[in-house]
């Protein structure tokens, strides 16, 4: 039966023994009603044909960057501009490195460096080549920039043996990729509202008191919002992030009282509010108007309390409204999480752990807990801030909208 939501997917498919299997995923794909093009490396040519392919996607596939039956002298740029994703499934070695590394010297990987839209990878090898220390490494880059990867599986390989390397079947791809635009589907249209980075409080024009947080998990969570259909307004301090999705807005801001009055203004129309940003508790009492000279052996800075925004949104939230909060914490860690969230009236916090390896500010990776008002919890693992942002999505998602 077609689907309610047809899509437009781009399959890619490289030279490998599981290349017969996307046969079966094209299929998938057009029996549930989503619109497919095929474009295949040389290498991949070796393994099926292109009859098959195009009798089966109906359309005609596209192997080279520099055929004259195509109707468009950049026919990657135009493929880019009319999918919705992008899925490579067989993906070798070879074509993981090539995109890691920004290399296009064919149709799929010129494809795929023009590509702005969700890029599903399905790696298929050798789990020698699998494991290589350099295939991880791309394979990690890759994971940084945005892409999903469908995990291989141990089973039989082409070498005779059985390990690690086996490209996923072609339902669990296909339920992969329908299950995102599910999910899309019902984030689609909700305003968010995100904070990230740190706060600089002014102790004079030159100095000032902030704090080690780079932006990057509220930078991701704003992406992962945007590519799933949200509206986002991006409210940050001091970074040198750059967003890409032109579903955010942003809004610069320094000082605490300026996120505090950005972020009242925007959060009464929006349906899911995350204050992942690192706002200073303490401001100076008062600015210098010029520089401080260094005069005495002490130097007393009477400090005064920041508002704090998470409690100022847990009193206006409405009944329909989604308030996420992040703790960092050192000592009592799950104690004061759960305080936090019950005297902010919080809907869920995200807490995490400067005593786990890998946590916390100026690293790109996180291993957070996250507790819902409900009383559910979710403990995950330590991975890059895309992916844990994708999994603090699903808990909000799951329990939530």
């Amino acid at each position: 039966m077609p689907c309610q939501a047809p899509q437009k997917i781009i399959i890619g498919i490289t030279g490998g023994i599981a290349a017969y299997k996307s046969l079966t995923l094209i299929r998938l794909f057009r029996k549930a009603g989503h619109e497919v093009k095929v474009v295949i490396t040389k290498n991949g040519l070796q393994f099926v044909t292109p009859l098959s392919l195009e009798i089966l996607s109906q359309n005609p596939i596209y192997s080279d960057c520099f055929t004259r039956n195509e109707p468009y002298c950049i026919e990657h740029i135009s493929h880019s501009d009319w999918a919705d994703a992008l899925v490579v499934a067989p993906a070798t070695a070879n074509i993981i490195g090539k995109f890691a590394n920004g290399i296009a010297d064919d149709a799929l990987s010129s494809l795929l460096l023009a590509a702005k839209k969700p890029v599903f990878i399905a790696p298929a090898m050798n789990v020698t080549m699998y494991e290589n220390e350099s295939v991880q490494r791309n394979i990690e880059q890759l994971k940084k920039q945005g892409c999903y990867f469908i995990e291989p599986q141990v089973g039989e390989l082409a070498c005779g043996i059985s390990a690690k390397g086996r490209m996923e079947e072609p339902e669990k791809i296909f339920e992969v990729v329908t299950q995102f635009f599910a999910e899309k589907k019902k984030w689609f249209g909700k305003k968010a509202v995100v904070t990230a980075g740190p706060t600089y409080e002014p102790i004079d024009p030159v100095r000032f008191i902030g704090n080690h947080s780079s932006g990057l998990m509220g930078f991701s969570l704003a992406e992962k919002l945007s590519e799933k259909g949200a509206e986002v307004i991006l409210i940050t301090g001091p970074t040198a992030l750059l967003n890409t999705h032109k579903n955010i807005q942003r809004i610069d801001v320094v000082t605490a009282k300026e996120m505090l009055v950005q972020t009242l203004l925007h959060a009464k129309n929006a349906d899911i509010i995350i204050m992942a940003a690192a706002v200073a508790d303490y401001t100076p009492k008062t600015v210098a108007s010029e520089k401080i000279k260094k005069k005495n052996e002490t130097w007393e800075l009477p400090l005064i309390k920041t508002t704090d925004i998470l409690y100022e949104l847990g009193k206006r939230k409405t009944k329909n409204q989604c308030l996420v909060g992040f703790a960092l914490e050192t000592e009592n860690e799950v104690e004061n999480a759960l305080q936090k969230l019950k005297q902010k009236k919080l809907d869920f916090i995200v807490l995490n752990s400067l005593k786990n390896s890998g946590s916390g500010f100026k690293y790109n990776t996180n291993q957070v807990t996250v507790f819902a008002q409900n009383g559910a919890v979710f403990v995950g693992k330590c991975k890059s801030k895309t992916e844990v942002a994708e999994d603090i999505l699903e808990v909000i998602l799951d329990s939530r909208f």
